[in-house]
C-alpha cells in the first residue's frame, strides 16, 4: 500500500501539475501563434512567400518529400552521420580526457595543443577531410569529430579536476588505487559534466555533420538545404531547416533519457 499523502502535500503536488500544463499549454500556444501569424503575413503580403516561404506552403513540400520516399533516405542519412559522429565523439573525448585526468605528465604536454586545436576554426579543415577521407560519409564524419572530440575533451577533463580533493585524498588513506578512485569517486563526481557535454554535442554533431553535407554529400539534410538555396526553391529549404530541427530535438530528448539512466545505475539521486 502506499504512503497516505498530507494535505499539504497534495496541494502543493496540484499546484505543480497545474504549472506544467499551464506551461505546455503556454509553448504550444506560442508555436501556433508563430506558424499562424507566418502564414497570414504571407497570405497577406506583408511578406515575400517566394523568398521566406509559408507554413502552407513547406507543408506541402514536406507532404510530397513523403509521397515520394526520398525523405526518409534524406532524413536516415543525416541522422545516422550524426549518430555515428556523437557516439565517436564522446566515447574518445571521455577517453582521452580519462588518459589526462591519469598522467598530470601527458596533460601538461598536451595542453597547449588543445588549446590551439579548441580555437581552430574547424570548417577550415573541411577541403583537407574531403581529401583524406574521400568525398563521402568518411569526411562528413570526419568533420563532427574535429567540432565536438575536444570541446568533450576540454569539459571532460575540468569536471574530472574539479573532483573535491579531500575526497581524492580520503580514498588514498584507505588504500584505494588510481582506478578504484577514478571509477567509485571522479566519474560519478563527474556525471552533471558529462550529462553537459552529451546535450552539447548534440549540436556540435548536427553542426558537423550538416557542414559536412554542404560540402560533399548528395544525400542528406544538409544536401537538400544547399540544393534549395541553389534553385531558389525557399520552400524546399525552410521544410528541411523545420525537419533538422526536430530530428535534433528528439535527439535531444533521447540525450536526456540516456542521463536519467546514467544517475540510476551509477546510482546518483542530483
Amino acid at each position: 500500500m502506499s504512503e497516505p499523502v498530507s494535505p499539504a502535500r497534495a496541494a502543493w503536488l496540484s499546484r505543480a501539475r497545474r504549472r506544467r500544463r499551464l506551461v505546455l499549454l503556454l509553448q504550444i500556444g506560442l508555436l501556433v501563434f508563430f506558424f499562424a501569424g507566418w502564414e497570414l503575413c504571407a497570405r497577406a503580403g506583408f511578406i515575400d512567400a517566394f523568398i521566406f516561404s509559408s507554413p502552407s506552403r513547406m507543408w506541402k513540400t514536406f507532404t510530397g518529400l513523403l509521397a515520394s520516399g526520398e525523405l526518409f533516405i534524406h532524413v536516415g542519412v543525416s541522422v545516422g552521420e550524426t549518430v555515428v559522429g556523437f557516439l565517436l565523439g564522446t566515447a574518445l573525448g571521455v577517453a582521452v580526457a580519462t588518459l589526462l585526468w591519469w598522467s598530470d605528465f601527458l596533460s601538461r604536454v598536451l595542453d597547449p595543443y588543445l588549446v590551439v586545436l579548441n580555437a581552430l576554426p574547424k570548417t577550415a579543415l573541411g577541403p583537407i577531410f574531403i581529401v583524406w577521407m574521400g568525398a563521402g560519409g568518411g569526411a562528413i564524419i570526419t568533420m563532427t569529430l574535429a567540432i565536438s572530440l575536444i570541446v568533450t575533451v576540454l569539459d571532460m577533463y575540468s569536471g574530472f579536476r574539479e573532483t573535491d580533493r579531500d575526497k581524492i585524498r580520503l580514498l588514498r588513506t584507505l588504500g584505494a588505487r588510481r582506478r578504484q578512485i577514478f571509477t567509485k569517486l571522479v566519474l560519478p563526481a563527474s556525471l552533471p559534466t558529462m550529462a553537459n557535454a552529451l546535450r552539447v554535442n548534440v549540436g556540435l554533431s548536427w553542426v558537423g555533420v550538416i557542414m559536412g553535407e554542404f560540402l560533399v554529400s548528395r544525400r542528406g539534410l544538409g544536401y537538400l538545404i544547399v540544393y534549395g538555396s541553389q534553385v531558389f526553391k525557399m520552400d524546399l529549404v525552410m521544410t528541411t531547416v523545420l525537419i533538422l530541427a526536430a530530428a535534433a530535438a528528439l535527439m535531444y530528448l533521447g540525450v536526456l533519457w540516456l542521463e536519467k539512466a546514467l544517475k540510476k545505475y551509477m546510482g546518483v539521486t542530483v
